[in-house]
């Protein structure tokens, strides 16, 4: 049904465009024809051109970096070609070009799920399957259906697909999720009780954990559901366990002329990382999304094999442990410390040494109209 949708609209655009200019011309003359094409070009450029514009009036939460003119203009001419690719070909006519893939026999420590954002389908990844495939990573990419329903519903597929990626490797797979599928795996996770076997990583690029101001102008239901002051939203962050955060890396723009306040695509206690000037869709395609998304797998089998390498401790040792000090409370295990992808170009206020967020950065991102999470 998804991919039915962009195939219709997409012959509409183009054989419409066509249809209208031809008649034009007939009528009106061969200027007037190529007047009316060069509208249906040029049209999806400057319809998005204001909504670039638009992110110098939504200033960020204080120490997360502005926008300057420059970035915004080469955000939007990337957007372009991008949304062009993705809309007029990868989603309409290539969504099955590239199959899940699901090796018997892997040496990857764990598989990858892949969740496209609103309005778009599994196509979306056509540049990261063949190159995880080729890597012999296990991945599945979903197209979430209903495409405007409930984003509740997408939980029994996501599911679906998490169970069978873990039965190949023996590990909860690292998801990736763009814009809304960063939603659709909070709500995944809600829905089996938020089980932390079941759980390692979530791989966030540009999605809107406190809502968007872009979302008052949605009519269908995932539309309502990611506006900041939703009663979906309100609830989904109400029932989650408080570290959260702990949970995910944040990959976002102050370029994101979806996901705006830039602070609404950050979670409190997340590892953070700056794109700077690329656009909502750009996110997917930067190189360093993937290159985090391959240290996030690495760190998994980092992980294992100093576990393994370490010598054996002796019968005495691990029969009678060091008991803790008096008054002295337990530590929490500590989640694999991994660079930052790009630590040159984040902002340095309001963000932790770890990448999270920091005191104002937190404070703001919680008072985004979902509560502290």
């Amino acid at each position: 049904m998804n991919g039915r949708i962009h195939r219709l609209t997409t012959l509409f655009r183009w054989l419409g465009g066509c249809l209208l200019a031809l008649l034009a011309a007939y009528c009106y003359g061969t200027w007037a024809g190529a007047g009316v094409l060069a509208i249906f070009i040029a049209g999806p450029p400057l319809v998005m051109l204001p909504h670039f514009i638009a992110l110098r009036f939504f200033p960020p939460a204080p120490g997360l970096p502005a926008a300057p003119w420059p970035d915004l203009l080469q955000a939007w001419w990337r957007e372009v070609v991008v949304v062009t690719r993705v809309f007029n070909w990868q989603q309409p006519w290539a969504e099955h070009r590239y199959p899940d893939h699901l090796p018997e026999a892997t040496s990857a420590p764990r598989g990858v799920l892949l969740l496209h954002g609103y309005s778009c389908n599994r196509g979306l990844w056509n540049t990261w399957m063949p190159r995880l495939r080729a890597r012999n990573i296990p991945f599945i990419a979903v197209t979430q259906e209903p495409a405007f329903g409930s984003i509740d519903d997408y939980a029994p597929a996501i599911d679906r697909a998490m169970r069978e990626l873990q039965r190949l490797t023996g590990r909860p797979p690292l998801i990736v999720a763009h814009s809304m599928g960063g939603l659709s795996a909070r709500a995944w996770w809600r829905s089996q009780g938020h089980p932390r076997d079941r759980m390692y990583r979530i791989l966030s690029l540009g999605t809107p954990h406190h809502g968007t101001a872009l979302a008052r102008f949605g009519s269908t239901i995932n539309a309502k559901q990611m506006r900041g002051d939703s009663p979906w939203l309100l609830q989904l962050a109400a029932e989650e366990p408080a570290a959260l955060g702990g949970h995910f890396d944040c990959l976002y723009g102050h370029c994101d002329q979806i996901v705006f306040p830039s602070e609404t695509a950050i979670l409190p206690g997340a590892r953070v990382l700056h794109m700077p000037a690329r656009g909502h869709l750009q996110l997917v395609f930067e190189p360093q999304a993937f290159e985090r998304a391959l240290s996030l797998i690495q760190a998994a089998e980092d992980a294992q094999s100093e576990s393994t390498s370490q010598p054996p401790q002796s019968p005495q040792a691990t029969q009678a442990p060091q008991a803790p000090q008096p008054n002295q409370a337990p530590q929490p295990p500590q989640s694999p410390q991994l660079p930052l992808a790009n630590e040159g170009q984040r902002a340095n206020e309001g963000l932790s040494e770890e990448g999270g967020v920091g005191e104002r950065g937190g404070r703001a991102a919680g008072s985004m109209g979902v509560g502290s999470v």
